[in-house]
């Protein structure tokens, strides 16, 4: 897999690089030992999570001394650094490590971050979950959730309520706004969506932009600059209480079924005594009085809920199989 990863390696330098290079780059064990599925040639899946499994091999975990962490870059990064920095605190305190958090600009760089060894906890979008899952060796053991232990998010397209666009037929010969290719809300699902409920295709039917990230198609919309756009609407939920955008500059013409959203977790290799320890931070943390709180109480998420990639990105991967992506890395 391709990916641009100049911004990464100037900020992360060579943290944990040396440690990880050779466990990362180790040959996989003979196919007949080493069950995978759809992940890359280098893991394992023998339990059949469909996560890659710990090497066997002690000598191949990590356990750096520096934990590098990355949120999903689907808004503003100085905000997010912010919002975490509480929960950075308690991750220090629970690993005994230096704990960083790194604003990731794209997805791609997240993954190949990842991948190269330079990232070690995460949290992957929806849609990036997949990628990160197969050609990163991402293991996701968590997500957000409310007080009622309900957790997702609806993708949405939207538009500008004096677009004269009432219904998604009326798109036909507009822009409409995507985020990512890797996004789900802002690419994969309404792409699958339109095909197969209106049989609209893009550049076809309509004409596509990448915006990059759910809020600048959000801020699009409302500035008149895209006719359209496919959004994640917990993002544009957290943006109307920051007043970053009004309630009624926007209006909906379609949402979807609820997906899960951000998924959490580690890389697969690391000492699993360290990953334990990571996974208990997560569920131990007291949200009350912190700034994470603060922040995703926008979006009513107050707690971080146990979840699994084989049970709770199925939806996902079968939005992926209807439109033709593949895991391989390249």
């Amino acid at each position: 897999m391709s990916f641009s990863t100049t911004k990464v390696l100037k900020k992360l330098g060579a943290v944990a690089a040396v440690a990880t290079f050779a466990a990362i780059w180790a040959p996989a064990a003979n196919a007949a030992d080493c069950p995978r599925g759809d992940l890359d040639k280098r893991y394992c899946d023998r339990d059949g999570d469909l996560t890659a499994d710990a090497p066997t091999d002690s000598s191949k975990w990590v356990d750096p001394s520096t934990l590098i962490f990355a949120y999903t870059p689907v808004e503003d990064p100085a905000v997010y650094k912010e919002a975490w920095s509480d929960f950075i605190d308690h991750m220090k305190k629970e690993t005994g490590k230096n704990v960083v958090f790194f604003p990731v600009q794209s997805n791609a760089a997240q993954i190949e971050a990842m991948r190269s060894g330079r990232l070690h906890i995460a949290g992957f979008n929806t849609g990036s979950n997949p990628l990160a899952v197969n050609c990163a060796g991402f293991v996701s053991f968590t997500i957000m959730g409310r007080d009622d232990n309900s957790f997702g998010y609806e993708m949405e397209i939207i538009t500008h309520p004096d677009s004269g666009i009432n219904k998604v037929e009326d798109l036909k010969g507009r822009n409409l706004a995507f985020t990512s290719p890797t996004s789900n809300s802002g690419f994969k699902a309404p792409s699958a969506i339109l095909k197969a409920k209106f049989n609209m295709i893009k550049d076809r039917d309509f004409k596509p932009s990448f915006s990059g990230k759910h809020d600048n198609s959000i801020l699009g919309v409302v500035n008149k600059d895209y006719d359209a756009a496919s959004i994640a609407n917990s993002v544009a939920s957290r943006m109307i209480k920051r007043d970053v955008i009004k309630e009624g500059s926007y209006k909906t013409i379609y949402k979807s079924q609820t997906f899960p959203t951000t998924g959490f977790g580690v890389v697969y290799n690391l000492k699993p005594a360290l990953a334990a320890k990571i996974k208990g931070a997560f569920f131990n943390f007291k949200w009350d009085g912190t700034s994470l709180k603060k922040e995703f109480e926008k979006s009513k998420e107050s707690k971080f809920l146990p979840i699994t990639y084989k049970t709770h990105w199925d939806v996902i991967r079968t939005i992926d199989k209807a439109n033709n992506v593949s895991y391989a890395c390249k």
